[in-house]
């Protein structure tokens, strides 16, 4: 039976390269840092999630050992039957803390956390209006739901029904979605958005979106992944950097970007939606809980943060210098503040091959940086997304830079 469906996947994943789409992941065979080895080579990182520097931090390293040494490798089991230990609980209040909320509750994953969200909180007669843009576990969450749902145009706050230049269909403001659903009658409303949309970099209105949500009367739910520990005056997030910390419902994290770079997640917000999510939620009910090296260790890493803006200070101090000179230098870049930033090849022929030998190339020249292509990104949006962190020095950022330009001529990209 097996044949008819592997003549199938040969075929696709035969289109899948010649269309130069094929994901082919490179071996790293170091730990994670700003420097690494990849086949035998020491190159410099730039295209991990690890904003801060701490995937490798000593102190994570020790306090990781720690835990093992005290509470053991694994639980094996989930939360409710056996699976919860008193680290599990202190990660939960030091999170709480952390983000501004009253209460959180653990994931093994932050696509958990958003698969968990949606369906026990909104049912058929509620609504879910949602960014187009928003990531694939958001999507994935939001059709568990029964609930109604409207997508906005990303970005677009305003009562409009217009023609999307980009994709040629009709998309719909923000502000349109909540009238349709306040006019549906719906029990209870979400606005649900990525804080930081993780292929471009930019950043949700949040002051925005919170002011239309208390005019219609609806909740808001945000990812805060690509920005918790980072974003804002102390790191807190980018409902921090909007001040908007007591007016946001519901936040999903990561433990697995810059607070450490392992595996875990959470939601945090209002006390009774997670009580709620503790004896509904289906990923947290049926799923072993997060191992006690990485409870230890994401415990470690919210104390650092905690105690010092320093990390946060340095990675946007090399933000702000790498974009400012790779934009002097002629690059196509999206503009922002994030570490996130995206080298756009959508303007030249060939743009998917011309992305990848442009990362081959940089490889070649010792740096490690990743194109993107379809589905990754849309057709026509193909990038090379770098992301820097508070663990570049200056010297790697030269390299970097220089690396980019040298190449960037030779492909008659600048």
């Amino acid at each position: 039976m097996y044949g008819k469906m592997k003549d199938f996947l040969a075929s696709e994943l035969k289109s899948l390269e010649e269309q130069k789409l094929y994901k082919h992941e490179r071996i790293i065979e170091s730990a994670q840092g700003a420097e690494i080895i990849v086949k035998g080579k020491k190159v410099l990182n730039f295209c991990a999630n690890n904003y801060l520097g701490l995937s490798s931090h000593p102190e994570l390293i020790k306090a990781a050992h720690e835990s093992i040494e005290d509470r053991g490798y694994g639980l094996s089991s989930v939360r409710f039957i056996c699976g919860t230990q008193d680290i599990h609980k202190t990660l939960e209040q030091k999170v709480s803390e952390f983000l501004g909320t009253e209460d959180t509750i653990l994931f093994s994953s932050c696509f958990d956390a958003n698969g968990a969200v949606f369906e026990p909180l909104f049912l058929a007669e509620d609504a879910i209006i949602t960014d187009a843009l928003n990531h694939a576990s958001i999507i994935d969450g939001i059709r568990l739901a029964k609930a109604q749902r409207w997508i906005y145009k990303h970005g677009d706050m305003r009562d409009v029904e217009e023609e999307d230049q980009a994709t040629g269909k009709m998309a719909k403001g923000l502000e349109r979605c909540l009238k349709e659903a306040k006019e549906a009658g719906c029990r209870f409303i979400v606005i649900a958005t990525d804080s930081v949309f993780s292929m471009d970099g930019d950043i949700a209105k949040l002051d925005e979106i919170c002011d239309l949500a208390e005019k219609y009367e609806a909740l808001v739910m945000i990812d805060e992944s690509h920005s918790s520990g980072f974003m804002g005056k102390t790191g807190r997030g980018v409902h921090e950097h909007f001040n908007v910390m007591n007016r946001i419902d519901i936040i999903t994290t990561t433990f697995g970007k810059a607070l450490g770079g392992a595996s875990g997640g959470c939601i945090s917000g209002r006390k009774e939606i997670v009580e709620w999510m503790r004896n509904k939620a289906r990923p947290y009910l049926f799923s072993n809980t997060i191992a006690p090296a990485v409870a230890g260790a994401t415990i470690k890493a919210i104390d650092l943060l905690s105690s010092s803006t320093y990390l946060r200070d340095k990675l946007e101090e090399n933000t702000k210098r790498f974009r400012k000179e790779m934009t002097e230098a002629g690059f196509d870049i999206m503009p922002g503040i994030h570490p996130i930033t995206p080298i756009m090849f959508g303007k030249y022929p060939n743009c998917s091959q011309l992305a990848v030998d442009f990362a081959n190339r940089m490889l070649e020249e010792g740096i490690y940086v990743t194109a993107f292509s379809f589905p990754v990104v849309p057709r026509g949006k193909d990038r090379i997304r770098v992301q820097i962190s508070a663990a570049h020095e200056t010297e790697h950022l030269d390299k970097a830079i220089a690396s980019f330009i040298k190449v960037g001529k030779e492909l008659n990209i600048i």
